[in-house]
């Protein structure tokens, strides 16, 4: 059931807030949490109900070893149970996302005919099996308190951030669904989160599901076996490039502005990335969830940065290898990420060995956009591999890139997708973020990624002014609900 559906918006979302916040005044808390918890599980199982046991083993599973870490003081069992814990999750994670993936590589690297059948990936198994490995290993370090089992089920299940993200934690979540306040209807809750909401909602339907437009049939020249010309290959890659950044800004928007509705704030999960003046800055704003929880659980536990050089940047190639299988069970997100952990270690050896020129010192903004600039180009040339279903057609995008290709796909209407280009880039570069200009009212938990913006009349206010540009946004959006794209991040 996606965000951006009809049935969603005027019938789930709708029932659900008025039974949690009637449950919650006039039956009970814990009553009001079992509404949320239950239509968390039919949001789920709307699309496959017969998956949902995956995720009903999952939560137990987990629950249980995790009270078992909390509990015992044999160090030898906790050990034992963390390692079980952690194996079961990335064998699960591994069998309905990766298994044909390794088939078809070995039948590919030694010639067998080992046949399985297609897989059906359930959704956001990679979601809740990372938020659920970093709550075992915390378990294990004792960092976790003792929470009850409808609270952690929640915590799992919660419909804003179960499909998609983000990446929550333990210690941002839990704490929420006990208090009792979370359970009181606010006015100001309601119209934070739908104007969260509202935004998001404008940015996934009204500019990337139209992006793709323009930009899908260009990837699928490139399919065919055609190298598209220099304009097209651009297109495609610029095209893309806002296609992901707006349908996974939107998305984070949407996700957070829904649990706001319901009194509980999320993590941040995207922060400008395209503002992004170097490349380790880049992946500290996209993503931010997996970033930190790669950083927490994978590169900081190898190593990091602390037994020099060689180590530190084996483990940052390593670390970006697995945010790029992560994306995807193909060899071309492998790719993707081992060309950003490449574009890592560059940034990093660039930073120890460069010295402050002086018209760095006199002219600190061209440095600045000079960075700015130069990422972009460098993440929008990565972008086709990660778009791309094979090597061959991420190359010919490449090849046309740099001005190789044949003649041209699109007609001279691509000349308004130009424009709507430089729009965008405008809007990606100059202007504040959701999280900036709701800076006043903490639209998410803890701090704030990108400092609050200085000018006033860019802050949102409860007012007519703002109820009317979002009523425009919301309208746009709404009749264009019929022809939606589901989210990108889906597929992950």
């Amino acid at each position: 059931m996606l965000f951006s559906s009809y049935v969603f918006i005027l019938v789930f979302l709708p029932l659900t807030l008025v039974g949690y916040f009637l449950l919650s005044r006039n039956v009970g808390r814990r009553q009001a949490l079992i509404w949320l918890l239950a239509a968390s599980l039919v949001y789920y199982g709307w699309w496959k109900f017969s998956n949902i046991w995956i995720l009903f083993f999952s939560t137990l599973f987990n629950y249980a070893l995790g009270v078992l870490l909390s509990s015992t003081a044999r160090d030898r069992l906790r050990w034992m149970a963390l390692v079980l814990g952690v194996t079961v999750n990335l064998a699960l994670l591994g069998y309905f996302k990766y298994f044909n993936f390794f088939a078809d590589t070995i039948n590919a690297l030694f010639g067998t005919r080992w046949e399985i059948p297609p897989i059906v990936l359930p959704l956001a198994i990679s979601f809740f099996t990372f938020q659920q490995i970093a709550y075992l290993v915390d378990s294990y370090r004792r960092l976790t308190s003792e929470y009850r089992f409808l609270h952690y089920a929640l915590f799992v299940t919660f419909f804003p951030q179960l499909i998609a993200g983000p990446i929550v934690h333990h210690k941002e979540i839990l704490p929420q669904f006990e208090r009792k306040a979370a359970g009181i209807f606010s006015v100001n809750n309601l119209a934070v989160g739908l104007s969260i909401f509202v935004v998001g909602l404008f940015k996934k339907v009204v500019i990337a599901d139209n992006i793709a437009l323009y930009s899908d049939p260009l990837y699928a020249v490139a399919e065919a076996g055609a190298v598209p010309s220099l304009v097209d290959a651009w297109a495609a890659a610029l095209g893309f490039a806002f296609h992901v950044y707006f349908d996974f800004s939107g998305y984070s928007d949407m996700a957070i502005g829904l649990a706001r509705m319901f009194g509980i704030r999320l993590p941040e999960n995207f922060a400008s990335p395209y503002k992004a003046t170097s490349i380790i800055e880049f992946w500290r704003r996209w993503h931010v969830t997996l970033s930190r929880f790669v950083r927490d659980y994978v590169y900081i536990p190898l190593g990091g940065n602390r037994k020099g050089r060689v180590p530190h940047y084996t483990n940052i190639m390593i670390s970006m290898v697995l945010i790029g299988l992560w994306h995807g069970a193909g060899w071309t997100f492998v790719a993707f990420g081992a060309l950003h952990g490449l574009y890592l270690i560059i940034n990093h050896v660039w930073r120890i060995g460069r010295r402050d020129s002086d018209i760095n010192n006199r002219f600190p903004r061209t440095k600045q956009w000079t960075g700015r600039i130069v990422t972009f180009l460098a993440v929008v040339a990565s972008l086709p591999l990660f778009r791309a279903e094979s090597f061959e057609s991420a190359g010919r995008i490449a090849i046309g890139m740099v001005g190789n290709g044949g003649g041209k796909h699109i007609d001279d209407s691509g000349v308004l997708l130009w424009i709507w280009f430089l729009i965008l880039l405008g809007w990606v570069w100059l202007l504040p973020n959701t999280q900036q200009w709701m800076h006043r009212y903490r639209p998410v938990v803890g701090k704030l990624l990108t400092p609050a913006i200085p000018a006033e009349r860019l802050t949102w206010k409860p007012n007519w002014i703002w109820a009317f540009v979002l009523a425009i946004m919301f309208v746009t959006s709404f009749v264009q609900l019929h022809k939606v794209q589901e989210f990108l991040y889906y597929q992950f």
